[in-house]
């Protein structure tokens, strides 16, 4: 019988193909480009309809975060609309660390990846749909360092200034899904919650803040290796203009609400992280993040606020983080968002596990708690 075939050379891939052998093969994820982070996979699999196909991937426990396979089961997709999971099977002791993924094509073509990719041809559609509708308008940050806009989406008329972005980690995927949610309720002119988001606030929205790192197939990382959320204290034209560009951005517009959307490896949860460690941290800055916790909590049931990142110790938060930056810099209330890459398990999908589904309706989620917290903050 033929031996299956597997390419990853497309936006967003990143296999090594280190033996085939049948319908079983042996892989390896490449390292994002000058830096030793790996996570990431997304790859082709040909000419396996109706053969069990067995992957396995080797040299995990060199992964950026090898406790993030236990537990884990892969993304798979026929028609690249639909995305399932299917069954997989980590051993620490073979091989460095394996994920041995199982799955039966019914069709000669299957792709498999860490989550849901959001291509960057997808990227422009979304802001093309976005930047037609009537009030948006689209600025160009700047230029990443392999030629790629940096594009912001403009909204809204209140006062209250608040910046959304997304994918500073580009194998983050979920958070673009996210945003796409988030998006399609904020510019429709019928929905009343974007209707009156739009009049309380203006909305400064980067649904990609690492267009390189994305269509290059990284985890975590830009063209040059430059963790982007490593860098909000000092950043640099030559490591990291992404983040030069939005922080000058956010420096012209100011910041009252910031959300920083991320995915999480080995947490089986969606959570919030916050800002407590700033050196000039306020009781009404603690307030405010503590509130937006309580009513995203009591909107869905995919956002939970028992399992998360330990809190850092007064005055010790790091700067260059972004969520803790902006909320030093703006005297802002800021926030990260994580959403995981295995599931929710308060609220347990078999099926799909956390999904783009999911992703963009905690985005709608995550709007509707705004708007109570804005009403609730104008009332006070």
């Amino acid at each position: 019988m033929t031996d299956i075939q597997i390419h990853a050379d497309f936006d967003a891939g990143n296999i090594e193909v280190l033996s085939i052998e049948g319908a079983t093969a042996r892989l390896a994820i490449q390292r994002d480009h000058m830096s030793d982070f790996a996570q990431w996979f997304h790859f082709r699999v040909s000419g396996a309809a109706g053969r069990e196909l067995t992957l396995k991937i080797t040299g995990l426990n060199g992964s950026a975060y090898p406790m993030g396979w236990p537990g884990y089961n892969a993304c798979v997709s026929e028609d690249r609309a639909l995305w399932t999971r299917t069954p997989s099977t980590f051993a620490e002791g073979d091989e460095g660390g394996s994920l041995t993924i199982r799955y039966t094509p019914s069709s000669d073509l299957a792709w498999f990846a860490y989550f849901a990719p959001y291509s960057m041809e997808r990227h422009h559609d979304l802001l093309a749909d976005a930047a037609q509708c009537e009030g948006v308008t689209l600025r160009t940050l700047g230029t990443t360092l392999d030629g790629q806009p940096l594009d912001c989406l403009e909204m809204g008329t209140g006062p209250v200034s608040v910046w959304l972005y997304a994918r500073q980690h580009p194998g983050e995927s979920m958070a673009e899904w996210w945003m796409e949610g988030a998006l399609d309720l904020l510019t429709d002119p019928a929905n009343s919650v974007g209707r009156e988001l739009r009049r309380r606030a203006s909305f400064h929205i980067v649904p990609n803040c690492n267009p390189d790192g994305s269509r290059r197939g990284h985890l975590r990382t830009n063209a040059v290796g430059t963790n982007l959320n490593r860098e909000w204290a000092e950043p640099t034209p030559e490591k990291s203009p992404e983040v030069l560009a939005i922080r000058n951005a956010m420096d012209a517009t100011g910041v009252d609400f910031a959300m920083d959307v991320h995915g999480d490896e080995a947490i089986p949860a969606a959570f919030l992280a916050g800002f407590e460690g700033i050196p000039s941290l306020t009781p009404a800055q603690k307030a405010g993040y503590d509130r937006f916790g309580e009513l995203l909590d009591r909107r869905t049931p995919d956002f939970q606020r028992k399992l998360g990142y330990p809190t850092a110790p007064a005055g010790k938060g790091n700067l260059a983080m972004s969520t803790n930056q902006v909320a030093e810099r703006f005297g802002a209330v800021s926030m990260t968002l994580e959403m995981p890459f295995k599931d929710h398990d308060p609220a347990a999908d078999p099926r799909q596990a956390w999904s783009p589904e999911r992703s963009m309706q905690l985005g709608q989620d995550c709007l509707g708690a705004l708007l109570e917290w804005l009403e609730e903050r104008d009332a006070g």
